[in-house]
């Protein structure tokens, strides 16, 4: 057991503009080399395009996005004797949060299309919203996985 007290956590802060703890970590996880207000700007500004193209809060586009690329199963491999199995696992929250804000923001930078990073990230937040999208296609395919994959579900640890 450990003899020292443990280090607290600390807490994440939400975002300037709309007070949400959410939109405060994906705009920490957008940042690129310790520029987070670049990356807040850009991230504003397609969450705003966004809205005004679903005409809805933009708080809730956001929400609703990543609620549908969330994924709530995964692989992990798993080495039993001299072979590695693919075991599919429930995801932890903030592992699936995390998940879906790295397939979302890796989506948006991989698009064709946009000049902007913020018209990109307009049109994968429109497109998860709607359950399409690279980002979507992502969590589907991690989900197909594990479904294959559901007789080895016995190997989970």
């Amino acid at each position: 057991m450990a003899r020292k007290n443990r280090k607290e956590r600390k807490g994440s802060h939400a975002d300037v503009r709309f007070h949400n703890l959410m939109i405060g970590k994906f705009i920490n996880c957008m940042t690129y080399d310790g520029k987070k207000s670049v990356s807040s700007a850009v991230f504003y500004e397609g969450l705003q395009g966004a809205a005004e193209a679903l005409g809805a809060d933009p708080v809730e586009v956001f929400e609703k996005a990543v609620s549908n690329v969330r994924p709530a199963l995964e692989v992990r491999s798993r080495r039993v004797g001299g072979a590695t199995y693919q075991v599919p696992v429930e995801v932890r929250p903030k592992r699936s949060l995390r998940l879906a804000f790295g397939w979302l923001i890796k989506a948006a930078r991989l698009r064709k299309g946009a000049n902007s990073m913020a018209g990109k990230l307009k049109m994968e937040l429109v497109d998860a919203f709607n359950n399409q999208g690279a980002a979507k296609k992502k969590c589907e395919d991690t989900h197909k996985m594990a479904e294959s994959n559901k007789a080895l579900a016995y190997y989970r640890w």
